[in-house]
């Protein structure tokens, strides 16, 4: 596998993901419309332990999730690109498609918070859809 690496617009944020992506989904709620400007959010899901900042210091925003537990979400303080989240009981990192400096490789697998979505946003065929998040399995080394 080898790395994936991104960050902001301006350089200042620069990570790396040196580990298999657990998957790459679509968020519709409406935290992810408000910080992508009305669309949904196209993440990549990065195992916590394989996600690495390299380079500078993210701005964090928390917010409550439908959990009622604080949701972060990491930008750069100077252009204001969303990087990624730090959604709370969750073993990954949803890292924003547009701030990796590749993800042409990279196909959704799954709708999340779907009735969130306005009738506007578009549904890729196939794709499983779920309401709201559906339930996090731990890691394997984990029960």
């Amino acid at each position: 596998m080898t790395a994936r690496e991104g960050g902001c617009a301006c350089g200042q944020i620069r990570f790396r993901i040196d580990a298999p992506l657990l998957g790459v989904g679509i968020c519709h709620c409406r935290d992810c419309q408000k910080s992508s400007g009305g669309a949904p959010n196209y993440v990549a899901l990065a195992p916590e332990s394989g996600f690495h900042v390299l380079q500078g210091e993210p701005r964090i925003f928390s917010s409550k999730s439908d959990s009622g537990t604080d949701a972060k979400r990491a930008f750069c303080p100077d252009c204001g690109t969303p990087l990624w989240s730090h959604p709370p009981d969750a073993p990954f990192v949803p890292v924003k498609l547009g701030a990796l400096d590749d993800s042409s490789d990279l196909q959704p697998g799954v709708h999340i918070f779907v009735d969130s979505a306005p009738p506007w946003h578009l549904m890729h065929d196939g794709l499983p859809q779920f309401p709201k998040m559906p339930p996090v399995a731990p890691p394997e080394n984990e029960s």
